[in-house]
């Protein structure tokens, strides 16, 4: 059958173009931007799309290849990112017929929950791995750490105290009053 003039046809992508894609996301992933707290994960971003558009394309086998490459980068738990993009390209595989019926704001409203498990599954997996909680969610006193003798020290990137340098000084203080 031959299709009327006009209507398109939708074929599958170039698999050249999906690599391009999700290396440039992988790329953008690893620029060293600082601590900018709404740094949005590219990656995530484009193996969720590529997840709901070119499903034999794109699975769960890359999106774990890819996020073993982001906790090497990162230096991470190994294994937390690709934990998170392994259960996060499963459930975008999984709602990818139900999700091309709705329109783009719905579609939104339908991956933001799995953004949010991936998150936290991140978070989880750091944090029983005995991390250290982002800086936003810490209470730390950053007068009482800059004071000169609070017998604290601080980093100078985000004002928590290095515990590794302060059982240096408790022992250089015991060996000094010897």
């Amino acid at each position: 059958m031959i299709m009327p003039r006009g209507d398109t046809l939708l074929l599958p992508a170039n698999p050249l173009f999906v690599w391009f894609t999700l290396l440039v996301a992988f790329v953008l992933n690893l620029v060293p931007l600082g601590r900018t707290p709404a740094m949005p994960d590219f990656l995530a971003l484009v193996l969720v799309f590529w997840n709901v558009h070119q499903t034999r394309r794109v699975g769960v086998g890359v999106a774990f290849l890819f996020g073993l490459m982001m906790d090497i980068h990162d230096g991470a738990v190994l294994g937390q990112h690709a934990l998170a993009y392994t259960l996060l390209s499963f459930f975008a595989i999984t709602i990818h017929r139900r999700l091309l019926w709705f329109t783009v704001p719905s579609q939104a409203v339908q991956i933001l929950p799995l953004f949010l498990a991936a998150h936290a599954v991140s978070f989880l997996v750091r944090m029983l791995a005995g991390g250290m909680l982002p800086a936003i969610m810490r209470t730390t006193n950053d007068t009482a750490c800059a004071a000169p003798n609070s017998g604290r020290i601080c980093t100078a990137w985000d004002g928590t105290v290095n515990q590794r340098s302060r059982r240096w000084m408790v022992i250089a203080k015991k060996l000094s009053s010897v």
